[in-house]
Order: C-alpha cells, then structure tokens, then sequence
C-alpha cells in the first residue's frame, strides 16, 4: 500500500471535489464538457469520485498522475470530474459500482465501458487504448474476468521461496484426516486462518480444507468439561494427551470465533462455547487474570485415558488434575484477545467484558514503565516478547470490539515498547537484553508482530509502526528462516497482508445513536480478521488515521472502502451487507482491460 495521506481541502465551495495534482485537465460541468466531446468526435471520461474516498486519492496520486496516462487523456478524450456527493443522480445510478467509478460515454451520451473502483496505472492504460481502437459498447465482447486485487507493494518473499511455501502449504494437509499430515494431530492455526482467508475470495478448496480441520479438531475437545486436550499422536484424532494449555485454548478459541464469522456454522460456535466453560470454570482467577495449565494427569505419572472417559462427578470424586495457578500477563493478554476476537464476530457483550477486566488486571498487575508488561509479579530476567506481544494483540482486538480509543492507545504504547526493547538486526529477540543468555528471534513471535504492527499501522497512519512490520518479515523472509520448518502458512498470511489493504469499515454517527451501534455491530460481523472497523464519533475528534474525510450528515451512516471503492453512505445493514456481497467475476463491471 502506498503510504501517504492526501485529503481535499474544501473551503469555499464544499461541495464542488478537489483538483487532483496532476497533469490532467478535468472539465467539471457535464454538459460543457458533452459540448466539447461532440465539437471534437470524442469519448467522455467520467471520472465519478468522493472527496472522502481513500481510493480516490490513491487513483490521483497514482494513476491520473502518471505522464502516459494524461497523455493518452489530453490526446484521445475529454475528461469530466465530478464529486457524487454533488450529483445525486448519478451518485444513486452508479452507487454500485461504489467510488471511485470510471464511466466512458459516447459523445451522445450512450455508455461504452463502466468499471468499479480503483484502476491500477498500467490496468487503465490499457483500457483506455482498447476504448481509442474500438469506441463501441462493452457488450462487443472486450470484457472479461475481473483482475486480481492489486497486490500493493511487492512481496518480500522472492519467487521461490513463495513457490516453495505454496507447495508445502498444499502437500502438508491430510486430504483423508485433516489437519497437517504428521504423527501429531492438533489445529494449526496459521494453516486454517490461510485457508479461511482464502475460502472468503472465493476458493472452494480452501473452504473444504478449513471445515474439515475444524470438524476434525472437535475430537480434541473434552466432552465433560469442554477446553481442549493438547494434541493426539498416532497419526490420528483419537489419542489426545489430555493436558490443557492456556495458550492452546486461546488460539482454539481465536480460531473457531474466525470460523463462525466465515461459516456462521452451529459446530463452531458450540466449540467457542466448550472452550469458554472450561474458562471460566478452571482457568479464571478472581483478579480478572488466566492460570496457565492444567495437568495431564489426575495423579502425576498414571496415564488418564480411564479418568477423561468419566463424567463429571466421578471424576471430582476421583481428584481434579492440578491446575497451575500463575498469573502471567502472556496467557491473560492472549486469552483476552480471543474473546475480544468473539465479541467482535458475534456481538457478544459477556466476552467483551472478560477481555476488559483481564487488560485491567494486566495495566494493573503487570505494568512497566515505558508502556510494557513484565511476565509474572516478579521476574528473574525479561522483559519478554511473548507477554508484551500478548498484550498489543489483545488492546487492538479490544479496541474493534468496542471502539474505545483508550485500547489504541495502550496497543501503540506497547508496540512501541517492543520496537525500543526487542529489535534486533534480524528480526525481533525474544527477550531483551541482560540476560546471560543471548536473546534470538523467534518464528512464531515474528509472525505474529508483523501481522500486528502492519494492521496497527493501518489504524494509526503511523510508518513507524509499518517498519515493524517490514523489518520483522525481512528476516522471515531469508529462505534460511522461511523454510526451516514443514511448513508456514503464517507467513504467506503476513506477506499477503502486509502487501494489501485490509476491509475498511467505518461508522459515523454518536455512540449513544442505535442505528450508530446497529450499523458498528454489522460492520463488526463482517468475515475475517485482516479488516479495518472504526467508529466516528465526531464529538470524540479526529480518528487517529483520517485518511478518510466523511461528509457531515444529520443521520449516522456506514461507509465501507474494499481493495479498490469507497461506497456512498450506508443507512441500514441491508445496504451494508449488500454493498459488501461478493461481486460476480463474469460481470463486466469488474472485468475486462
């Protein structure tokens, strides 16, 4: 994504769209501009814009601002440029193709070629050319299959090494089991999160693989007290090692919330709510904190297959496996991320206020000055990345799920911390600095900060936060790193991200309006994790990132800016949820040169 902010300023005449910069000469008058096209037998280009619409000024600064675009401009059409918000009639005729929209008229009026959203330079180049050989309506045949999302800034992963990542990401799955094809049986996350990411553009494949790991994984699932077993050995989903991780329920509990979000499937939800009893019914401490594990073992070294087989009384009357009773902010941060995670994808308000109280206890507990967190009360060496990475997540999460600025804020500071402590010439260390041990960067630890800092750099604008994400993947990137282990779905996830933009949905309107909260809910709801919710309340000031400048409207309303179009104001959630329905890649709108 190119990183920069371009915002119209309108002063005398609001009403009327800024210039771009640049060497196009834009008529602003449709019928001047219709009197000029009949004088000189030429085409209109009808470049229908927003003055608020980010794509917009991305298609300004990158696309009319290139010399052999305006060229091709000046030499072959006559270029109309008109804010919708000025011209409701054709802001309502084209208000599905969302902004910025490309129409080309004969010069008597009669359509030729109609595109959606923002157009690469060299993508609309070569439609201008085809439209200067052939003036004559699309229906001729020129349109075609949509073009893939631009891809925004280039992979730092060289052909190879992406082509080997993507074979292993394809030969590592079980295609009979599910899951990944090793003597191990448990949920890579990464992997399902890669394949729900694409399930959502439209791959089928991807879609059957992710359903049937989730399905698959249920086994791990104890049926008494819910939570999940480790893993299962064997090759297979019938042996589990009955020991139950914090870190692993909430990685389980982040995944299956992602997945009722894709698939609004009952299976997923009920396996959000079994991992969510066991919670709170083992693992919460009183001060709002996670303990850490749960024994195995019912008695320490006698194997439990017999004891996980009871129900519920008999195995009490037998003795609970030990739980450990450690409070560190690592486990709480990523437990409270994940129901951060739930209440965001199914509006539920009692996870919502879980995830607050254990961020309250962690700021309370856990704080070192500077914005970072300690481990545990006292600890022997750190600080560490886990916890302070832990903690990021789990203020960003909480912030979609609430739109409290005051969760941006802590996840900034934390990040920032990280940055100051944890950088290191390849990659981000483990630890910082002082131990007799010498801290080293860690896969999983990189991945998951550069997934962070590369979303948080979208809410905050900040290139600071942007570099932490690049200079987490470059070191990722090193052949060496990325194919050190069976696979890594993660960092294709990261590289995609960090190439693209995320779905941006915004609400404008007071936080006490209930078609406000009834649209931030929707636009919540909306599939994935690699998306972009905010909420303006105008009486709050700017967003930290305005580089969107919403017209002031006396109802709230959504707005919702995909890879390449803004769309109008959104009043209702069938109007949202419309506007974001999957387009069809044979429509010609999408398609063609």
């Amino acid at each position: 994504m190119p990183q920069f902010l371009l915002r119209c300023l309108l002063v005398a005449f609001p009403w009327v769209a800024c210039a771009a910069s640049g060497p196009v000469d834009w008529f602003r008058s449709d019928v001047e501009a219709f009197a000029r096209a009949r004088e000189q037998h030429r085409p209109v280009l009808l470049y229908l814009e927003a003055v608020w619409c980010h794509w917009c000024h991305v298609m300004d600064h990158e696309t009319y601002a290139d010399p052999l675009v305006a060229e091709e401009i000046r030499t072959h059409y006559v270029a109309l440029r008109i804010d919708q918000d000025a011209r409701p009639d054709l802001a309502n005729r084209y208000r599905d193709y969302g902004w910025p929209a490309t129409v080309v008229f004969a010069a008597d009026g009669s359509e030729i070629v109609k595109r959606q959203g923002y157009l690469p330079k060299d993508r609309f180049l070569r439609l201008l050319h085809a439209i200067d050989a052939d003036p004559t309506p699309e229906s001729d045949g020129r349109s075609g299959h949509a073009d893939a999302a631009p891809a925004g800034e280039s992979s730092v992963l060289d052909s190879s090494t992406r082509a080997e990542l993507e074979r292993r990401y394809a030969t590592t799955y079980d295609r009979a089991l599910g899951g990944l094809a090793i003597a191990q049986k448990f949920l890579d996350r990464d992997s399902v999160e890669l394949a729900m990411a694409r399930a959502a553009t439209g791959s089928a494949s991807d879609a059957t693989q992710a359903r049937q790991t989730l399905d698959a994984a249920q086994a791990l699932i104890d049926p008494v007290w819910g939570g999940v077993y480790q893993y299962s050995t064997m090759g297979d989903w019938k042996h589990p090692h009955y020991e139950k991780l914090a870190t692993i329920q909430a990685e389980y509990l982040r995944i299956y919330a992602l997945a009722w979000s894709a698939f609004h499937r009952d299976s997923d939800r009920a396996v959000v709510t079994a991992i969510r009893r066991y919670l709170n019914t083992f693992m919460a401490a009183p001060s709002g904190a996670w303990r850490v594990s749960q024994d195995a073992d019912a008695q320490p070294g006698v194997h439990a297959a017999d004891y996980f087989a009871l129900d519920d009384t008999a195995r009490r009357t037998r003795g609970v496996p030990r739980v450990d009773a450690h409070q560190y902010a690592q486990q709480t941060g990523q437990i409270a991320e994940a129901l951060a995670t739930w209440a965001e994808m199914a509006g539920d308000a009692s996870a919502a206020q879980q995830a607050l109280r254990s961020v309250t206890w962690a700021l309370r507990e856990r704080a070192l000055p500077g914005g970072g967190f300690r481990h545990d009360a006292h600890d022997g060496a750190g600080p560490y990345l886990a916890d302070n990475l832990a903690m990021a997540r789990a203020f960003l999460a909480l912030y979609r799920a609430t739109a409290d600025r005051t969760w941006l804020r802590h996840a900034v500071n934390v990040t920032d911390f990280i940055e100051k402590h944890f950088r290191r010439g390849d990659g981000y260390a483990s630890a910082g600095d002082g131990g007799p041990i010498a801290a080293v960067a860690q896969i999983d630890e990189n991945l998951s900060l550069a997934r962070h800092a590369n979303l948080l750099a979208r809410y905050t604008g900040n290139l600071a936060h942007r570099a932490i994400a690049d200079h987490a993947l470059h070191w990722l990137a090193k052949p060496s790193i990325a194919l050190s282990r069976l696979t890594e779905a993660g960092l294709l996830l990261a590289d995609q991200e960090a190439r693209t933009d995320p779905l941006h949905l915004a609400v404008v309107g007071a936080k006490s309006d209930s078609v406000a909260q009834m649209l931030f809910s929707t636009s919540q709801q909306q599939q994935g994790w690699y998306k972009r919710v905010e909420w303006w309340d105008r009486d709050e000031g700017e967003l930290p990132n305005p580089d969107v400048a919403y017209p002031k409207l006396k109802a709230p309303a959504a707005y919702v800016c995909t890879d390449r179009r803004c769309s109008l104001p959104l009043r209702t959630a069938n109007e949202l949820q419309e506007f974001l329905r999957p387009q069809d890649p044979h429509d010609a709108s999408n398609g063609g040169p």
